[in-house]
């Protein structure tokens, strides 16, 4: 029978984030903001999932769905609630959720920053402090000799270049800065934090798995003819893809964020690829957004009532990106891939088709070694609430019942088999990915 067949030992996943789907964390910046009326479109994070208190329901779940590895995060403001008082609590109760994870044969991935910061440190400078670099260096210390016995791959920073345009260039987000020379002092110092935290890491666990989970898009032009549109492209993909890995390789940021910086001791402080892959962003060049690197993304028509930050569902973005990582010379892990969709009628075709592109890349010899699909739940997506739902598993945020959804259950049989089958392309059938699977035979 042919079938699509991944490689013994693959890591199939799924993503969450502490702020999105614990509940309760009101200690830090995003706690606070969330506060102000209108921040955000469906109110403040609240219980969220409850998954502080779930967590091995939650964990039960991703088992059902054949996962073996999961990628969280730690809430830095449970840890350190206040500069260098460590909260012994926490501490343990994450120690419980590695090990209800290990308990139920799945890999830990943890990711040690994804967003947010404790109302200490956003009170005095955050990311734009001198004093980052010391401080993420010693809240990564203490994380790492508490839990560094449970987890063997480590993810430093979450999409540091989205932290930054969201925070400081378009004002989005918090601190709501609209500073785009101070959102490249803050990239600049998030990258002399990760090399810290990188060397703190291997010098307790010299066999541990170090990385970031870098927002990648596939940057087209919108008029494909149009000269000024394929420059657009050309200087997103430099500036907002390959502006971390360079730095991470060479030790230096590019223009224009890097207004000359070095960071040499970022270079070589990779030992895994992080790839955040969600969109096609197609753009159009408009000399009235400077900030915008003088372009403007078009919106996907089938993301009308989607948040503005939804592109195009290209699965080829995937591939091409995935060959253009392979220069890196890296494993490389996806660690999100996944499309808003609140009736999932779009997601099963969405990792079908994605999930095709990746066996091609891997069938190309591109060292792929998992996939992590955002999200496990439906949970509290940023600015837009509870309104924007990503997860495999349905969330009635009223009850809090979880019920695994029909993308889930493709997911599930994937997992299991390690593979798609071709009565997978029956059931969710896709010409693109039905013309690929012919081609295959195993």
């Amino acid at each position: 029978m042919s079938e699509l067949r991944y490689p013994p030992g693959f890591l199939w996943g799924t993503a969450t984030s502490a702020h999105q789907v614990e509940g309760g964390n009101e200690n830090n910046d995003w706690g606070e903001w969330e506060k102000v009326p209108g921040n955000i479109k469906t109110g403040p994070s609240g219980l969220a999932c409850d998954h502080l208190h779930r967590y091995r329901e939650d964990f039960d779940l991703a088992k059902e769905l054949g996962t073996n590895a999961h990628r969280m995060s730690i809430e830095w403001s449970r840890i350190e609630p206040q500069q260098g008082q460590w909260d012994g609590e926490a501490i343990e109760h994450y120690r419980q959720v590695l090990l209800a994870l290990r308990e139920r044969g799945i890999e830990p991935f943890v990711t040690l920053h994804h967003f947010t910061n404790p109302l200490w440190l956003a009170r005095d400078g955050g990311w734009e402090s001198e004093q980052i670099v010391e401080r993420f260096a010693h809240y990564t210390a203490k994380i790492v000799q508490e839990l560094g016995d449970l987890v063997r791959f480590w993810i430093t920073l979450n999409e540091p270049t989205i932290y930054v345009y969201s925070g400081y260039v378009s004002g989005a987000w918090p601190p709501q800065q609209k500073d785009f020379a101070l959102g490249a002092k803050v990239l600049a110092n998030m990258l002399r934090a990760h090399a810290a935290a990188y060397n703190v890491i291997h010098k307790h666990r010299p066999d541990a798995q170090v990385g970031i989970a870098h927002a990648m898009s596939w940057y087209a032009p919108y008029h494909a003819w149009s000269p000024l549109d394929i420059l657009a492209a050309r200087l997103w993909d430099r500036i907002a893809n390959w502006s971390v890995f360079n730095a991470l390789t060479a030790g230096r940021l590019s223009l224009p964020y890097g207004l000359g910086s070095e960071i040499p001791e970022a270079a070589g402080s990779m030992d895994f690829v992080g790839l955040n892959y969600y969109y096609r962003q197609r753009l159009i060049f408009d000399l009235g957004k400077p900030k915008d690197l003088f372009s403007r993304i078009v919106p996907a028509p089938w993301a009308a009532d989607a948040p503005t930050w939804v592109g195009e569902i290209y699965p080829d973005g995937l591939y091409r990106i995935l060959k253009a990582l392979a220069t890196l010379a890296k494993p490389i892990y996806i660690t999100e891939n996944g499309v808003v969709d609140e009736k999932d009628q779009l997601r099963p075709k969405f990792i079908l088709d994605h999930l095709t592109a990746l066996h091609r890349a891997i069938s190309e010899g591109i060292p792929v070694l998992g996939y992590f699909h955002w999200s496990l739940l439906d949970n509290f997506e940023w600015a837009e609430g509870t309104s924007a739902r990503f997860g495999l598993v349905h969330v009635d945020f009223s009850t809090q019942k979880r019920t695994i959804k029909q993308s889930g259950r493709l997911y599930a049989e994937i997992c299991k088999a390690n593979a798609i089958t071709s009565g997978l392309f029956e059931r969710f059938a896709h010409e693109s990915a039905k013309q690929h699977l012919e081609a295959q035979t195993v």
